[in-house]
């Protein structure tokens, strides 16, 4: 069901989706067909509707994360080239742990590795505190949001990190799972979510080094 944003009636926003579902069925020509896309198109549009507080930007949030999820099922089908790694952080909201980690990683890999983060219950927006403390390290944050876990993220990661997260996190079989323990930045004073970004750092860069020498 589509459902309506603030100042977009249902139909406008149907018009929209519909927009996104074209634009991605030609960047995914060859690989998924029409109802395939437009079929993630609108579950997704409705995944990051049943938690969004400010629903405005949805559409576009909804092309961004339809295509992250089209891109993740043809790597776990198999139908597009895979040429690195990628690692999957999870935590609950997806606002704070493992959006710090997805961005460090990110940052510190130049392409080196995919990076994906999800919640398994995502709600709510960053914290202007995550956003500050990744800057002063000249990492942007500020057009991330809190996407839900989705099957297909996890069929595709190769290092699945959780956060917290509990055992929201399905097994599938040939991956690596790590669970690092690492305190929820949600509610401490500066000093202590810089001490956990460091933290965060310390072992993104110590896992990128494992990931780089792997054969």
């Amino acid at each position: 069901m589509t459902h309506a944003t603030d100042g977009l009636p249902t139909r406008e926003v149907g018009l929209q989706l519909d927009r996104i579902a074209d634009e991605l069925a030609d960047r995914f020509h060859g690989v998924f067909g029409r109802e395939t896309v437009e079929l993630f198109v609108r579950e997704t549009y409705d995944l990051l509707a049943e938690n969004a507080t400010v629903t405005v930007h949805l559409p576009a949030l909804t092309a961004r994360f339809a295509r992250e999820r089209l891109v993740d099922l043809g790597r776990a089908e198999g139908l597009t080239q895979v040429t690195v790694p990628q690692v999957l952080f999870l935590c609950v909201h997806n606002v704070g742990r493992s959006q710090m980690a997805a961005a460090l990683l990110d940052h510190h890999a130049f392409g080196r590795v995919s990076v994906r983060s999800a919640g398994s219950q995502p709600k709510g927006e960053i914290p202007e505190i995550i956003t500050a403390v990744l800057r002063e390290l000249h990492v942007p944050l500020e057009t991330a949001y809190p996407k839900p876990l989705t099957d297909e993220v996890l069929r595709a990661s190769d290092v699945v990190i959780t956060m917290g997260c509990g055992d929201a996190c399905a097994i599938y079989p040939g991956k690596r799972y790590l669970d690092w323990d690492i305190p929820d930045p949600d509610g401490e004073p500066l000093h202590r979510v810089r001490r956990i970004r460091d933290e965060i750092d310390r072992r993104v860069r110590g896992l990128l080094d494992e990931l780089g020498n792997q054969p």
